[in-house]
């Protein structure tokens, strides 16, 4: 295993973090019978970078995620995601501060059935009290390529599509953070590479911060730094060979 490299190694210092985390921790279990997931992880993502999360199965990269999206809480360590202390927060103000934050495209794509394509996107920032929530629905909709399917369900759509407007879902309210948990995991390999390009090109339009868990290391090595995990800490932080800006 290569060592890792120092958790600001990778980091411009003109960029502001996105995410700075210090000995992050997350047992589970019982107390009588812990289980260390996470086991100390420094690590900075820069503003704009577009990371890889990379490692096997039971590495703890899933978990990772779910911590700095704040849909886990960690047991022990300092989290900063986009300028709020997540390690501070409860499950309810967690909630809160992803709100805005935070647009996750999952491997699964999570769509509401009962709701057409227009209606996944919208809904969401309809919740968080966003006055252009229809018109931004569409638009981003168009913008990935769906703009003569937006009353479609996602029953009447192919997984591709379906993906597709779950990239919509997570980039239209513009957070700075999209977390991309497995987006090619239910597609095949054609699609899969629309997809990423896609997602790199979103990205690229936008500005956000882009973290990707994988285990493919083709796609991981598209971006611009790739980190692996191994046993819940970083065994590997370094460059990747091929990033694409879009």
């Amino acid at each position: 295993m290569t060592d890792p490299q120092p958790a600001s190694a990778l980091s411009s210092p003109t960029h502001n973090p996105a995410i700075r985390a210090r000995n992050l921790r997350l047992t589970l279990g019982q107390a009588d019978a812990p289980v260390e997931i996470l086991r100390g992880i420094d690590l900075d993502v820069p503003e704009g970078q577009v990371l890889a999360l990379l490692g096997p199965s039971g590495s703890g990269k899933s978990s990772l995620m779910a911590v700095m999206t704040g849909l886990e809480r960690a047991t022990g360590g300092e989290l900063q995601v986009a300028g709020e202390d997540f390690a501070a927060l409860d499950e309810d103000a967690l909630a809160h501060a992803r709100r805005g934050r935070i647009g996750i495209v999952l491997q699964a794509f999570h769509l509401l059935p009962t709701m057409s394509a227009q209606e996944n996107v919208a809904t969401p920032m309809e919740l968080a009290g966003m006055d252009d929530a229809w018109e931004r629905a569409g638009d981003e909709l168009t913008a990935v390529g769906l703009g003569h399917r937006l009353g479609h369900y996602p029953a009447q759509l192919s997984g591709g599509e379906q993906q597709r407007v779950a990239i919509a879902r997570a980039i239209a309210s513009r957070p700075p953070l999209i977390f991309a948990d497995e987006p090619t995991g239910n597609l095949d390999a054609g699609t899969g590479t629309e997809i990423v390009d896609l997602l790199f090109g979103r990205r690229a339009e936008t500005g956000a911060t882009l973290i990707i868990i994988t285990h493919d290391p083709a796609l991981a090595e598209r971006c611009d730094r790739v980190v692996t995990l191994a046993d819940g800490k970083i065994a590997e932080d370094r460059a990747g060979k091929t990033p694409a800006r879009a």
